[in-house]
């Protein structure tokens, strides 16, 4: 990534939280830097209901559900002109905003998914309508594309985040050094302040999980091994933060703008990080998708889920 347009894809279906991920997404990249697509996947009445019409009995029902259909389509393309226009306000410029609504083919998740292969930077979405009616549409969209969005990076919006601080959760593995490029590159000349969190959990809780238990031989050996590598993480997180403070300086972002803090002896990473958040009012959380070092793998998990579930006030960038 360099400096040219980042190119989002927003998936929308219309409801109030989709509107607020348009918001977010308006305040957060410069407007002459960014170019968004719009998107809707319409899943309409299937055709074999129509088959109906070739039973009189029947023919009479047929009126309200295309009703139902067309007030639809009328109320998502309002939708999506209105979001057109927010971003028209904010100063994008108008060729740099594209508004696509397609008929469902394979399903809304596996739809977008077939979309964001098309080169985009980002994809974003709300973490789910409000609308009763539309929640049995879309399901749980935000939780498939978790799943299933592997190699794009998505940003779940929920409620109204705050723009302009944003926590970027670290650890020493190597995936930690492509989100920092990722990241970098996204807040390229913005006026964002960014923290890079490492949250080092604690060993009392493995000792007391311990007892009562008889360990072999590897298993000590093994355990004390962890606890060297906990030492050596501690100490390389610090090169870690000084390296990538450098490469936001470098995107445009001014050094005062980039704070580092590292948390020790935290029962849980994900409880850590979302609880810096909400103490210090970032209104954006970045993680990785997964923790490639063995000991991220043996004790943290993947921390991405667990923040998704305790961050629902928050947008969340799930970074491969």
């Amino acid at each position: 990534m360099g400096s040219y347009k980042k190119k989002l894809l927003l998936a929308l279906d219309g409801s109030e939280q989709s509107f607020e991920a348009v918001r977010y997404v308006s305040q957060v990249l410069p407007p002459d830097r960014v170019e968004v697509v719009l998107f809707h996947v319409m899943s309409k009445i299937p055709e074999s209901f129509w088959d109906i019409e070739k039973n009189p009995t029947f023919r009479h029902k047929l009126a309200p559900v295309a009703a139902w259909a067309s007030q639809e389509e009328r109320l998502i393309q309002e939708f999506m002109e209105k979001s057109r226009q927010h971003f028209l306000g904010r100063g994008v410029p108008e060729e740099s905003i594209a508004v696509r609504i397609q008929d469902r083919k394979v399903g809304v998740a596996r739809d977008i998914v077939r979309e964001a292969q098309n080169g985009y930077d980002a994809v974003v979405v709300g973490r789910w309508g409000l609308s009763k009616l539309k929640d049995l549409v879309w399901g749980s969209i935000a939780d498939k594309l978790v799943a299933h969005l592997i190699h794009i990076p998505l940003w779940v919006v929920g409620g109204s985040p705050t723009v302009g601080k944003l926590l970027l959760a670290v650890d020493s593995s190597e995936e930690t050094l492509g989100i920092f490029d990722y990241v970098a590159a996204m807040l390229e000349s913005t006026e964002c302040q960014v923290t890079l969190l490492h949250v080092l959990r604690g060993f009392e809780f493995l000792s007391a999980g311990y007892e009562g238990s008889l360990l072999s031989t590897e298993e000590v050996i093994d355990f004390g091994d962890l606890k060297d590598e906990f030492k050596q993480s501690e100490k390389a997180i610090q090169e870690v933060f000084e390296k990538f403070r450098e490469k936001f300086v470098k995107a445009g972002l001014e050094r005062e703008r980039v704070t580092t803090k590292i948390v020790t002896g935290a029962p849980s990473r994900a409880k850590a990080i979302v609880e810096e958040a909400k103490a210090h009012g970032y209104g954006t959380i970045v993680v990785g998708r997964r923790g490639l070092s063995r000991v991220e793998e043996f004790f943290m998990g993947r921390v991405s889920s667990k923040v998704m579930q305790l961050a629902k006030e928050m947008a969340i960038w799930v970074v491969s």
